[in-house]
């Protein structure tokens, strides 16, 4: 049983030692299991790539993808599935918030046949921002798609060989993995674990990579943005019918007091403008993903690709 663990790494230099310590502590209890570990080192700015580097020398399990800048999180996890070869893979971050124990747990689960197991926060050592946040993140985003998300699951999965082979045919780069493991199918299961706090450093997802990542995750799996668009035009134009029933009324039955409409011009000029500049905004949105997808760039670009032999 061979599993490969895909392993984001960007700016970590204060806890990446500890975590592979404890992922390999963890593995070491599990003589049934061998494993590769593949770190990706997403741009880091900080000492995370010499302590990869020293990994891969010590450690002939280890081997660092290595980008040329930075290409964000999912970019990262799309690099270590086409380097990975297990017979399953592990997709975890490297901050200790999820567990090396717990992947001994999703690695059992797949042994009794599901062929992708999330790991689902069953609890989380955050600042109240970041639970309250993450928390509407999950569920406007399920209520949104038009895939079964899990809730409360970020992108700490197993999943089977042939999983991560259909995984990584996709290549569009708006990418949103856990939608789009979500979209695949296959047996699924869950593994409830509690979600330590960070290890050291800061979180690499703040409020805003959380607002991108949740477009993304829209706008890749639903279009229900654009069918809002059609039902704010029908309450805008019922809006507008009232107004203009109103303003016959007035001119008809209270002549002496409609002489100043400004009032209710502004106001319908600032309604429809807002109206008309969001309507634009959300259909920016989907061209804007077009028109990236369009270009076919690669999605990331490598560096090198450090191993123990050296090559």
């Amino acid at each position: 049983m061979f599993v490969s663990y895909v392993l984001p790494v960007y700016n970590e230099q204060d806890g990446i030692q500890r975590f592979h310590d404890e992922l390999v502590a963890a593995l070491a209890e599990r003589p049934d299991i061998t494993y590769e570990l593949v770190y990706v080192n997403d741009g880091s700015a900080d000492g995370s790539l010499s302590i990869l580097r020293d990994l891969a020398k010590n450690d002939p399990q280890v081997q660092v993808v290595d980008f040329a800048r930075n290409f964000g999180h999912q970019i990262a996890i799309t690099a270590g599935l086409d380097q990975a070869t297990g017979d399953a893979v592990i997709i975890m971050d490297t901050d200790l918030q999820d567990p090396p124990k717990v992947s001994l747990e999703l690695i059992d689960a797949w042994r009794e046949g599901a062929e992708i197991v999330h790991a689902r926060r069953r609890t989380r050592k955050d600042t109240f921002f970041k639970r309250i946040t993450a928390h509407a993140f999950y569920r406007m985003l399920r209520s949104a798609a038009e895939v079964d998300i899990p809730l409360d699951t970020g992108d700490f999965r197993l999943l089977d060989r042939k999983v991560a082979d259909e995984l990584r045919k996709f290549r569009e780069r708006g990418r949103f993995v856990r939608g789009i493991v979500a979209s695949l199918g296959f047996r699924q299961t869950e593994v409830l674990f509690d979600r330590d706090e960070r290890f050291a450093g800061e979180t690499k997802y703040p409020l805003r990579k959380m607002a991108r990542l949740a477009i993304d995750g829209v706008t890749g799996f639903s279009t229900m943005p654009l069918r809002l668009i059609t039902r704010l035009g029908v309450v805008v134009l019922l809006l507008s019918l009232l107004g203009i029933a109103y303003a016959i009324g007035m001119f008809i039955f209270r002549p002496d007091i409609t002489v100043s409409g400004w009032t209710m011009t502004m106001v319908v000029t600032l309604f429809l403008g807002g109206t008309q500049m969001l309507s634009l905004g959300v259909l920016g949105s989907y061209i804007g993903r077009t028109y990236t997808e369009a270009q076919a760039r690669p999605l990331y670009i490598v560096r090198q690709v450090i191993r123990h032999d050296g090559d």
